[in-house]
């Protein structure tokens, strides 16, 4: 398994560099940093989302969910929307990059954090509960998007279309480092609940059995979940199956359900699908597409596959 990983490390490495060095141009000067850019967005993003969706379908004990069923995205859609219905494009929440992004992630993690408190306040509320009121809520979220998307004039709607899609294309410098020191914190506070999730993989019942503080671990879990997703779609844009099909991906070629291996495996196949889409984005449909589009397309026809195989077993 750790050969497997090993070789998985290895191509995202390679494939990261064929997209940075591959048919440079002469102007390499003011090409290579954009590239690169690219790239360590891509490994934050794809990291981020991973991992948040590893953690997600640990808690949830099933690997058909998503993070984005809890309506983070349709948050970070209804919020773009109503700016530029209310403001216009033109406004400073929309054009200020760093407005938009200190905003936008302030009150995704304002709505988890509702939504945990309400729910997870009184006894007798679980996990899967949440689950119901996060998809009615993100249900409720798209619908007065859409209403308000009609609404808008059309020449703000082609501004905001390029909201609704990944895009890894314009990525602020700055930006890209605030994210990458916010990440990398939340990764070392996540570390110390690691240790659980192998344990928690087996259900509640065994992990409270086994001596897991359950309730706290999910609570806190839930949060780190949160707030990857928020910083990622933040950054780039809403990447709604990237997560279930790398995840799931993991679990089949590294054949184990040990955390340890599952986690960089989950990670490094995720870059390799960031940066692998990116390349034909750019270089066969000559930015025609988004790679979020090849990405949710690919992911929800094997999110269609995973269904029809539990429905057969």
């Amino acid at each position: 398994m750790k050969a497997k990983l090993t070789i998985l490390i290895v191509l995202a490495i390679v494939v990261s560099a064929a997209f940075v060095l591959v048919d440079l141009p002469s102007n390499w000067d003011y090409a290579l940093p954009r590239r690169l850019k690219k790239v360590a967005a891509i490994l934050l993003t794809g990291g981020a989302i991973a991992y948040a969706t590893l953690i997600f379908q640990t808690m949830t004990n099933n690997r058909i969910l998503t993070p984005s069923v809890i309506g983070l995205d349709s948050v970070y859609m209804l919020f773009q929307t109503f700016i530029v219905f209310v403001f216009g494009s033109m406004s400073l929440p929309s054009v200020n990059k760093y407005l938009n992004f200190g905003l936008t992630t302030g009150l995704m993690m304002l709505f988890a954090v509702l939504l945990y408190r309400f729910l997870f306040k009184r006894e007798g509320k679980n996990l899967f509960f949440l689950l119901l009121v996060g998809l009615v809520m993100g249900t409720l979220f798209g619908s007065m998007t859409t209403f308000l998307q009609v609404l808008i004039d059309p020449n703000e709607f082609l501004v905001l279309q390029g909201k609704m899609f990944a895009s890894f294309n314009n990525v602020n410098s700055d930006l890209l480092l605030l994210s990458a020191v916010l990440i990398v914190l939340i990764g070392l506070f996540s570390m110390k609940y690691n240790k659980y999730l192998d344990v928690m993989a087996l259900g509640r019942e065994h992990a409270v059995n086994l001596g897991v503080p359950y309730q706290r671990t999910v609570k806190q879990m839930l949060l780190v979940v949160a707030l990857l997703i928020s910083i990622s779609t933040a950054l780039v844009g809403p990447v709604t199956f990237l997560g279930l099909l790398v995840v799931n991906l993991a679990y089949h070629y590294i054949g184990t359900y040990r955390h340890s291996l599952l986690i960089p495996a989950s990670i490094g196949i995720s870059v390799i699908a960031l940066v692998g889409g990116q390349m034909l984005v750019e270089r066969v449909f000559t930015f025609s597409t988004t790679v979020s589009v090849l990405i949710n397309f690919i992911g929800g026809l094997y999110f269609i596959y995973l269904l029809l195989k539990e429905s057969r077993a």
